[in-house]
């Protein structure tokens, strides 16, 4: 991408703080970090076998990443990128989320179609709950009441009341649910199904469906547009949504349920994460090994940087 005075300005404005986005590599067992004031890699920190999910504790001390391949989560040292331990995981852990108490993982094991729960600070299994085959996306709410795991497989969403660690509903949605996000201060649930070429919406009051919306971009073939990740902008007035095979992000009016517009971006893009006020977008694109930096207000793409092979996760990380 060409450097042009609109990058300029915005890499200016965020050189001083030099905050990081935190990238897995699937293919390497690798996490690239990058500087968001330059926009280059600045480490290349090795990991346990395919990492995917990555999440930073609450007050970024510690990060923690699915080594799916070594069947662990492994804790590590943001500023030395050392490995502290790892934590049990259950078997293929792939995603996982960090309950408001910053204490418990729910994490989705694919291989073994349960959820497990695990203590960061004892280090134990606390929960294992069985869910559809092949889970995959994780969501808590923010009040942290209710857990939510997705299954490929089974198409569904479970809803787990993480006091008593139960499931408490199943809700179908489209074919083959990767990625789950509660929004609007978590009266909603959004679930994108990859095969399904949709995201549902359900009110979490009632878990009912109240909207379902769908993709098409001019000239790419309706098969490679694939819903995978996703996230809200800082108003949760719209949703920026990674469409896989397609190499495009679409923008979505999250009160109308409608797409506004798509954003060419780099291969296979599957998930991302926001600089911290949430003016740029980081997306992870697998086949081209790279990421691309979306202007978030202009909904531009305004640079590619370079990462390792297959990049899968993203994740925030201030350094002040």
């Amino acid at each position: 991408m060409k450097y042009t005075p609109l990058l300029a300005a915005l890499l200016l404005s965020h050189a001083a703080t030099a905050d990081e986005i935190w990238v897995t590599n699937e293919k390497d067992n690798t996490v690239s970090v990058i500087d968001i004031g330059t926009m280059e890699v600045t480490r290349t920190i090795p990991t346990g076998e395919r990492p995917r999910g990555i999440t930073f504790s609450h007050d970024y001390s510690v990060v923690y990443i699915c080594a799916s391949d070594s069947d662990a989560v492994q804790v590590m040292d943001p500023v030395s990128g050392e490995i502290l331990h790892d934590l049990p995981s259950g078997e293929d852990p792939e995603q996982f989320v960090l309950h408001p108490d910053n204490r418990h993982l729910y994490i989705a094991n694919e291989d073994d179609a349960i959820t497990t729960v695990v203590d960061t600070e004892t280090r134990t299994v606390v929960a294992q709950i069985n869910v559809g085959i092949e889970p995959e996306g994780m969501a808590v709410s923010p009040d942290g009441k209710i857990a939510i795991t997705t299954s490929e497989t089974t198409n569904m969403a479970h809803w787990i009341d993480t006091e008593t660690q139960e499931l408490f509903a199943n809700t179908l949605v489209d074919s083959r649910p990767r990625h789950a996000e509660f929004v609007k201060d978590g009266a909603e649930l959004w679930v994108s199904a990859e095969i399904g070429g949709t995201v549902s919406v359900f009110d979490v009051a009632t878990q009912t469906e109240k909207a379902k919306f769908g993709f098409g971009i001019k000239g790419v073939h309706p098969d490679k547009v694939q819903p995978v990740g996703f996230e809200l902008t800082a108003d949760d007035s719209h949703a920026f949504v990674a469409l896989g095979p397609s190499n495009h992000l679409a923008v979505v009016n999250a009160e109308t349920y409608e797409v506004e517009d798509y954003i060419l971006v780099g291969r296979r893009v599957w998930h991302m994460a926001f600089n911290a006020d949430k003016s740029l977008l980081f997306t992870t694109n697998g086949v081209s090994g790279d990421v691309t930096v979306v202007d978030v207000a202009e909904r531009k793409a305004l640079k590619t940087i370079k990462v390792g092979r297959f990049p899968w996760g993203a994740a925030f990380r201030p350094t002040e």
